[in-house]
């Protein structure tokens, strides 16, 4: 692909990388009605952009530095310092950070960028690419709050909700993955479960019929949680760790008389004993998240 000439070139938004969700950011950028820049290792996924209205970039200083909002959007916190290093200069404009990894990598990021002078923001995309640029995206960014106030003009053409948790760079980032935290194990538990139903002679959609009133109750639990957690008070209205433990024990012991893989099942028991040992078998489930955070942390929490 031959790169647009730059010289009389100036953008809202320059979009660092170009995997789906990059291609999702910039698309949007472009529907906002933004002049957008492009820089990808891959020039050739620019193609549908640039056919859009969006100019690529030979380097990663040609298109930050003319960009009043800078997207990276790559696969890690190393691919994005990689990127960053690719500067001649700081940027004029905001440097976001749009890639995934956990919090103590958002700050040791922000805290390079700083000295580099370059202004940072973290983010935390928490909706698929597809959502991206409609009123289902939601977007959540931590650092400075000038900086993201003064962004804010470009940011909104992500769609959806853009919402700003603090200055704590790495605030987002912890949000985004305890959030993964529970989809990558619902996830799982709904695929062990579909398992254990197969091997039962269940059809999946027979199962599936049922498997969704499960999830229903997620939202309540996850109220209830909270209002226990912050209250530190944890009555068992409608179930008991201990009685959890005795149906664990009952579907693991189906799990492995079906040959599946019962491991899964064996680390939510190994969970449940502990706290059961440690006096809670008669406190709700909430109790379970307390017992999960290391005591020093717990304490400096109360």
């Amino acid at each position: 692909m031959t790169h647009r000439n730059l010289d009389n070139q100036s953008a809202a938004v320059a979009v660092l990388g170009l995997g789906p969700m990059g291609r999702a950011l910039a698309a949007a950028s472009l529907a906002a009605g933004h002049p957008t820049l492009l820089w990808n290792r891959s020039p050739g996924k620019a193609t549908a952009l640039v056919a859009q209205g969006a100019v690529l970039a030979p380097t990663v200083a040609d298109a930050a530095r003319r960009a009043s909002v800078v997207i990276a959007c790559v696969i890690n916190y190393r691919a994005v310092r990689a990127v960053m290093s690719g500067l001649e200069r700081s940027p004029r404009g905001t440097f976001v950070n749009l890639s995934s990894g956990h919090a103590a990598e958002a700050r040791d990021m922000a805290a390079w960028a700083a000295q580099r002078g370059v202004n940072y923001l973290d983010g935390a995309i928490l909706t698929p690419a597809p959502t991206i640029g409609t009123p289902a995206a939601t977007i959540l960014y931590s650092g400075p709050r000038a900086l993201f106030d003064d962004s804010l003009p470009w940011l909104e053409s992500f769609g959806g909700s853009s919402v700003h948790l603090g200055a704590d760079a790495g605030t987002a980032a912890a949000y985004e993955m305890a959030l993964l935290d529970l989809f990558t194990m619902s996830v799982g538990g709904l695929a062990h479960a579909f398992a254990l139903a197969i091997t039962e002679g269940i059809p999946p959609t027979a199962f599936a019929r049922f498997a969704r009133g499960i999830g229903g109750l997620l939202p309540d639990m996850a109220d209830r949680f909270a209002d226990q957690l912050t209250s530190g008070t944890f009555a068992a209205d409608v179930s008991t760790i201990a009685s959890a433990g005795s149906a664990v024990a009952h579907v693991r012991d189906a799990a492995a008389a079906r040959g599946v893989d019962p491991a899964p099942l064996q680390a939510v028991q190994s969970i449940i004993e502990r706290a059961v040992a440690a006096g809670h078998g008669g406190d709700s489930y909430a109790r379970l998240a307390q017992s999960l955070v290391p005591a020093d942390l717990a304490e400096a929490a109360r």
